[in-house]
């Protein structure tokens, strides 16, 4: 399931896949209307001179101006889509790429194009002139005409949609929406509750003492997925304990340990390939499984509007204007506990993102990078005072807190002008005051 899993996600990153698709649905939409063609009346044909009329010489130079025609723009499609690609990843991040390479528009454009231009190649190959064996399919023929029209269209529309796609606000807009749904899908609603992890903790220590067995990475490359219900069967059938070595989104290194095992024997080859087959390890990341992806395109995005060579601080703004989207999404979500217990039997010990982490990964950059930038410092203000209001969670509070402090001393530190900082700094410290641990006030 996993592999599957794996080459689905690598079909919908291509640019072949929906094209090839398209393509086959052209040529075999070009078969069936040449087969219905050869089986109606010619003389049904004959009472609509207008539209079926054109003879076998007018048909091939109308098709084969077609095809050209079709050829040609998709070579123009497939270039205005390089130059996006080559514009969003030198203005924003090589990490935005995927996005463009997984937007289905672009990919069904390509085909349309490429796929008239098969659909005309086959249908002229059947055109055949003479006395006695001249045939003109030309039921087929007008299906060429009306899928000219029909890529006319498709044709305006992606110049539209492709100087839409590229811009700031479309390109945040659009990894933002996917990692909220990312997020409802990996962290359930309700307040999380941190002292889990410590529960868990006391019970892996709690078992006896054997040896952990490492399980060697099976190639190099970004854990993508893994399949939880796998390690859990695999850990039940042999009667051991599964600890996730790397989280997913990690790099891992072929040969070195993606897990281990913590049982009476030696892991045999079936129990290291059943592991193995439930990593999709691949050469980039996804946020499929791994929701810090996400956050991780939109600080890339801000901290290269924050560089010198771009300084462009309103697209840093729009950055953390998402990510303060996806944490105010996540304030309150419940992180589930890393330990999978099976009949009370602890059986698997997963790593994966935390409500820290994922405040760390979205705040810790973009602060270093923003010295003495009053709006993107203000705007993570902001950011604060709003999960200010939505953390309950007193742990989280207390992440947030760290955070606010941190904020405090860069402003402290790295703005000049005392206009600019005295609002700022009273700001900050009103943040810090109400996220204080209640033993911190005394």
């Amino acid at each position: 399931m996993t592999r599957l899993l794996n080459l689905w996600q690598e079909l919908r990153a291509s640019l072949w896949f929906v094209p090839g698709a398209m393509v086959a649905m052209a040529v075999g939409l070009a078969i069936a209307l040449i087969e219905i063609d050869a089986r109606i009346d010619r003389g049904y044909f004959e009472s609509w001179p207008r539209l079926f009329g054109v003879g076998a010489a007018g048909s091939r130079g109308m098709l084969a101006t077609v095809a050209g025609s079709m050829i040609t723009v998709a070579g123009v499609v497939f270039s205005i889509t390089l130059v996006a690609l080559s514009l969003a990843s030198s203005q924003y991040t090589s990490r935005v790429l995927r996005n463009f390479m997984t937007d289905r528009t672009n990919q069904t454009v390509l085909g349309v194009f490429v796929g008239i231009f098969a659909y005309c190649l086959v249908v002229l190959r059947t055109i055949r002139e003479g006395e006695t064996t001249e045939f003109v399919p030309s039921l087929a023929v007008m299906g060429g005409v009306v899928l000219a029209f029909v890529g006319i269209g498709f044709f305006i529309y992606f110049i539209h949609h492709i100087a839409t796609l590229i811009q700031a606000s479309q390109i945040l807009a659009r990894i933002a929406a996917e990692t909220i749904s990312r997020v409802d899908h990996l962290f359930p609603e309700g307040v999380g509750d941190e002292g889990e992890r410590a529960a868990g903790l006391n019970a892996a220590n709690a078992s006896p003492v054997r040896t952990w067995k490492p399980v060697p990475a099976a190639r190099t490359g970004y854990i993508q997925h893994v399949d939880g219900e796998a390690l859990l069967a695999r850990a039940r059938k042999s009667n051991a304990v599964i600890r996730m070595e790397h989280p997913i989104g990690d790099f891992v290194i072929e040969g070195m340990p993606i897990a281990s095992v913590l049982a009476a024997a030696t892991p045999d080859a079936e129990i290291i390939d059943d592991l193995g087959a439930a990593y999709a390890i691949n050469q980039q990341r996804t946020t499929d499984q791994d929701a810090a992806y996400g956050i991780r395109q939109l600080v890339d995005v801000a901290l290269k509007a924050l560089s010198p060579g771009i300084n462009d601080t309103t697209t840093a703004v729009m950055s953390l204007d998402y990510l303060t989207a996806i944490l105010a999404r996540l304030s309150n979500r419940r992180v589930e506990s890393p330990w999978r217990y099976d009949g009370g039997e602890l059986r698997v010990m997963t790593r994966g993102a935390t409500f820290d982490s994922l405040v760390e990964l979205s705040f810790d950059q973009i602060r270093q990078n923003a010295a003495g930038n009053v709006a993107v410092l203000t705007r993570m203000l902001g950011t604060l005072e709003l999960l200010e209001g939505l953390a309950q969670n007193p742990a989280r509070r207390q992440v947030l807190w760290r955070q606010a402090r941190a904020l405090e001393e860069v402003v402290q530190r790295t703005v000049p002008g005392p206009l600019d900082r005295e609002p700022l700094m009273a700001r900050a410290e009103r943040i810090v005051a109400s996220l204080a641990p209640l033993e911190s006030r005394k």
